[in-house]
Order: C-alpha cells, then structure tokens, then sequence
C-alpha cells in the first residue's frame, strides 16, 4: 500500500512540473521607450524541466498610437535589423514572418499589405523519390488584421488573379493526385471558403489554438507533421486575445543548456496559458528573431547572427 502511495505521489509531481506555468516578468524597461499600448514579458521559467529562454510582447489592436502592417524584400532578403534600419520611422517591433526558398528568396506563405496581397500561399508539392509524379495540395494557415482592427486566423486558398484570399474557418486536410495546378474553381469547393478581405496578414503554420483550446493542424497542413510535432527549434508564433491584444511569442533554442526550444506543443501551451484566443506557428530555426525598437530579444541561432528572410511584421508609432 506505501508503495502504492509513493508511485501515486511521484506521479502527480510529474504531472505537476508538465503543466507548471511558465512565470513571466515584464522588461518594459529594457527596451524603451514604448508607448503604453505596448509590453515586454521575458522568461527564464525551465520548461518540462529543460533550460528556457523566451519572450513575448503584447500590443494593442484599438490603440490610435498603433500602425500593423508587413514589409517585403521584393525578391530579395534582409534581416530584421535591415528592415528596421530601412524604414525612416524606426518601427517599435519587427520580427520574422512567413516560410521561405532560399533559390528565389520567395515566400511560401501569405503576406498582405494595405489590403494588397504581395505574396501567396504554396497549395502545391511535388512529390519525392516513387513519388515525383505525385503532388500534395494543402491550404495553409494565416494571421489577419481588418481595417476594423479585428484579427483572424484562417486556413487560406490564393490565386494571382484574384484580388482577395479566401478564408476558410475549419482546417482542410491536404489532398493529393497528380496534377500539379488546380484552377480556383477546384480548389474552392474543397471547403467553406469566403473572401478574407484583411489589411494586414502573414502566413506560416499550422494553426495551434483554436477557440481558446491546443488543437494543431501539423498534418491537415503538412507542417511538421507526424512525430515532427514533438521536435524542438526556436519558434516564432502570432495570436490574439479575447480583449483585442495582438500577441507575438518568440522562443530561444539550439543552445545546449542555455536554451533548447521548444515543441509545438509546448508552443501552444504557452500561448494559451498567455490568453490566446487563437495563434499560429510561424518559420523558427534560424528565422526565428524579434526586435522591439531594433535591440533584438532572444539570440537567433545561426553563427551568422540574424538570417535574412523575405517578409517581416511591422508595428510602428503612428
């Protein structure tokens, strides 16, 4: 019966440090000045029992003092610090977007700026080894901001000629045959879509909350799906609040004993200890990078310091 007892307790401390929430201070101070519409929280809190490096900022919607918006390197890449340098009002945030290809420098995801789309989503890939003459069609996921200032996470479908996004709120399993291109006819009667008429949005995946509850879509999106999942990287992630803060999460990571990443699971449970609403993974690794008045949060992970990438998120001071 003791041992019984001793199992039954040494259980429940297991299951208490996994779910142990992550404590969070404010650093406002370290990166002034911000306007007050805008705060800093950093921690250092062991994650399932692994050094942790983390920070996240909260901004906004309805403040006046706000402007969000996106920056693109038109076929070339910058890094962060470029952007921030290259814009003349010296943004109070700017931090790393949608997933790449190093060839072209092209983004793989949805960016929108002043309602404009300036890039699009992948909804086609080719097949490897047996497979090359198959294709793999998925609708990956996005972060948007109305004019009204309302944000929205969807699951997307893009055409050159079209002048919006469609948006679908349920995520859409990937399908797969062998053609390579589907024209939007097609493409559009695979689920509920509407148009996403946004201001501002930029693409990643998958999705990690949805309705205030962990529910990933690695494999309906075919981002790190499978036992993916549980590899730990340095994350970058967006999300919103009930009360209309617009969230921004980045995780240090590939630094043995100072800071190992985290999973996406671990991701989505940050995000929704944090009061995310719903929230979306963004690329990491070697991207990942978050800069608040141009002094950089965590470390980025590659020995060349910041990786160039060819979109960003801006918040500046109107």
């Amino acid at each position: 019966m003791k041992k019984i007892k001793w199992i039954l307790v040494v259980l429940l401390c297991i299951n208490t440090t996994l779910h142990a929430q992550l404590q969070w201070i404010n650093v406002d101070s370290l990166f002034q000045p911000l306007p007050s519409s805008i705060h800093v929280y950093k921690t250092t809190t062991l994650l399932d029992g692994k050094p942790n490096i983390a920070y996240y900022v909260t901004a906004d919607l309805h403040s006046k003092q706000l402007e969000f918006t996106t920056a693109v390197g038109n076929g070339k890449r910058y890094t962060p610090t470029q952007y921030y340098e290259q814009d003349d009002q010296r943004p109070l945030l700017v931090m790393n977007t949608t997933f790449f290809e190093f060839v072209h420098n092209s983004n793989l995801n949805v960016v929108i700026k002043d309602g404009q789309l300036l890039a699009y989503q992948q909804h086609s890939i080719a097949g490897r080894g047996k497979d090359t003459l198959t294709y793999r069609h998925p609708f990956g996921s996005a972060i948007g901001i109305s004019k009204k200032r309302k944000a929205d996470i969807a699951w997307l479908y893009t055409d050159t000629a079209s002048r919006y996004a469609y948006a679908s709120q349920q995520p859409i399993p990937f399908f797969k045959d062998s053609i390579a291109d589907h024209p939007a006819s097609f493409m559009l009667k695979k689920g509920a879509f509407k148009k996403w008429k946004m201001q501002t949005a930029v693409g990643g995946g998958p999705v990690l909350i949805q309705n205030a509850e962990i529910k990933i879509t690695n494999n309906e999106e075919i981002k790190f799906a499978g036992k993916a999942i549980d590899d730990k990287h340095p994350r970058s992630a967006m999300g919103y609040t009930a009360d209309g803060r617009l969230i921004f999460l980045v995780v240090e990571g590939r630094f043995p004993g100072k800071a190992e990443g985290a999973t996406l699971k671990q991701l989505a449970q940050m995000l929704k200890d944090i009061g995310c609403t719903e929230a979306l993974n963004l690329d990491g690794g070697g991207s990942t990078c978050l800069l608040i008045n141009g002094k950089e949060t965590i470390h980025p992970s590659d020995k060349e310091g910041q990786r160039a990438v060819p979109a960003v998120f801006v918040v500046r001071k109107r």
